[in-house]
């Protein structure tokens, strides 16, 4: 038997109305904030992630779904969006416009063990902002992100974020850092040894060393800032406090990702069923990424979060499980077709509605019944075809009424 892949799932029943309910959410969230729904390719150009993304980051070196097409071009499956969506405002000339606010919903792939909350097809949320670079921005994408996950229900929220500065600020974190590790080379894993020249900063995010006391008690990029970097990330914690966003500072904080700059945070939830796993979403500044893939110098800053973890937060806390409520259900006991024209007029005039198609008796109709618990039940026999008119029962009170085909519409429309 053929069997979805290892790292995918189906989503179904309370699964697939927890995840409909997350999407509306978003779309109506985002408003609120003025992003505009952006949706690109589920594949581009692997060299598009290489650049934009990093070489030296796990993502590109272990995790991505590359492919070559019947044209003989070198694809990838989308690891991330951020990459995709700066080579769309710079292909679409965005950066002619004063400001662009983006948001995104959709797949993402990753060829990593799949584990609890963390697939190899997995659904991101996120926004992208291009434009000026202010401290205010960054703190409305922080808490926007915040005010996100609370409107979901999640509680114990905090926020934690760091700076890793300008371009002159880091590259003399990187000599600093580069010589501290240098006296630990031999204990470093085989990609963080690589790692030492290219990109040591990407050493403290390992998953393997960055777990060992020698990495964490390394020198934090916050201690090299120069003082351009330490007045923008001092007016990104007062903009934070005007909004009444609760934050820390966690300078071992560094994100997984090449292009990041200046702003990176995570927010967090402490409830205890989430253990360690405890990240819901990641984000920063990356002002230098749009010039990186052939774009001007324009900065940006954005987050993105996994939707997979979020859904079974809200189903493990009951922090809200939607259910999809049936209108009507139509039980037909003739056999002139009536009820199905009833039907097909009910669902024109915006009324969910379902009806049996295989000939149950009435016992099977009254299991139905119990199974998509309808707001009203209506009742469809040779008396009420005669009759011209149509038996509805209120599945609450179990009242009956007898309502004028001609009058059915507006007798639903004043009653659920």
């Amino acid at each position: 038997m053929i069997q979805k892949p290892k790292g995918t799932q189906d989503v179904f029943g309370v699964d697939a109305q927890v995840y409909k309910y997350i999407e509306s959410y978003t779309d109506n969230f985002m408003n609120l904030y003025n992003y505009g729904y952006i949706k690109i390719p589920t594949f581009e150009e692997t060299n598009l992630f290489y650049r934009g993304v990093g070489e030296s980051t796990d993502i590109v070196n272990k995790e991505t779904y590359d492919f070559v097409d019947k044209g003989g071009r070198n694809m990838t499956l989308r690891p991330e969006f951020t990459a995709g969506v700066v080579r769309n405002y710079i292909e679409n000339k965005f950066y002619s416009e004063q400001i662009s606010k983006f948001y995104y919903f959709g797949s993402a792939f990753r060829y990593e063990r799949p584990q609890s909350g963390r697939l190899r097809e997995f659904t991101q949320v996120g926004v992208e902002v291009f434009g000026p670079k202010s401290a205010y921005l960054d703190a409305e994408v922080i808490s926007l992100a915040y005010r996100y996950l609370s409107g979901l229900g999640i509680t114990n929220l905090s926020v934690k974020i760091n700076s890793l500065g300008d371009k002159e600020s880091r590259l003399r974190y990187n000599e600093v850092i580069r010589e501290y590790l240098k006296n630990d080379y031999d204990n470093l894993c085989d990609t963080c040894k690589d790692r030492l020249n290219k990109n040591p900063l990407r050493i403290l995010d390992c998953k393997y060393d960055g777990e060992r006391d020698y990495i964490k008690n390394a020198p934090k990029t916050i201690d090299y800032l120069n003082d351009e970097s330490k007045e923008y990330f001092e007016n990104v914690k007062k903009a934070l406090d005007l909004l009444d966003i609760p934050y820390t500072v966690d300078a071992s904080l560094v994100r997984g990702l090449d292009y990041y700059s200046h702003t990176v945070f995570e927010v967090v939830s402490n409830i205890p069923e989430l253990g360690k796993a405890n990240t819901l979403c990641g984000g920063g500044r990356y002002d230098g990424l749009v010039e990186m893939l052939d774009g001007p110098s324009t900065p940006g800053v954005g987050f993105a979060m996994g939707i997979e973890r979020i859904m079974t937060i809200i189903k493990e806390l009951e922090a809200f499980i939607p259910k999809d409520t049936l209108d009507v259900f139509v039980m037909s006991l003739e056999d002139s077709g009536f009820a199905y024209q009833v039907v097909d007029d009910l669902r024109s005039n915006g009324f969910s509605c379902e009806i049996d198609y295989t000939g149950k008796n009435m016992k099977g109709l009254w299991k139905l019944v119990s199974k998509y618990e309808p707001c009203f039940i209506l009742i469809i026999g040779e008396d009420e075809v005669k009759g011209d008119y149509i038996t509805v029962k209120d599945n609450n009170t179990k009242e009956e009424t007898k309502v004028k085909t001609s009058e059915l519409i507006d007798y639903l429309d004043m009653n659920i």
